[in-house]
């Protein structure tokens, strides 16, 4: 169940959101960065659907990067000794974009198929402390061999 999230994996996304942001989008990422909206998520998936839902988010996450200019970063992780929950980064260049991206197609196609893998959501708005650092963080991890 945990091989999903190998490092290899990690990595991979993590350099999606990194190169996501150092080209195409990197005109929407210039904006002020107090513009931007931080969360993560916190998710808790029925365990016997915890492969499927998986699959999906990682399908969600991947078109929402590549696909939406406004979507900086998509970062999902599992806790280690609970792979049931699920904690999910996500940087939006503003609440317009966070807006467009709960209306793209790819999100609510991940919305109704998850809905009953779920069995707890909290979404948490976060205040980036340093948000001017955010461009050399993706920058330095998208300089990684």
């Amino acid at each position: 169940m945990l091989e999903r999230y190998c490092p290899t994996s990690v990595l991979i996304r993590v350099l999606i959101c990194a190169l996501a942001l150092s080209t195409a989008h990197a005109d929407v990422y210039a904006q002020e960065p107090t513009t931007m909206l931080v969360r993560i998520s916190e998710i808790e998936v029925f365990s016997q659907r915890l492969d499927e839902y998986q699959r999906i988010l990682s399908e969600e996450a991947e078109a929402s990067v590549r696909l939406e200019p406004g979507v900086l970063c998509i970062f999902p992780s599992a806790q280690r000794e609970n792979p049931t929950q699920i904690r999910i980064l996500e940087i939006y260049a503003n609440r317009d974009a966070y807006n467009a991206h709960i209306r793209s197609p790819h999100f609510q196609k991940y919305k109704t198929s998850t809905l009953e893998m779920v069995k707890s959501l909290r979404l948490v708005d976060m205040h980036a402390m340093d948000a001017s650092a955010m461009p050399l963080i993706f920058k330095k991890m998208g300089d990684q061999p």
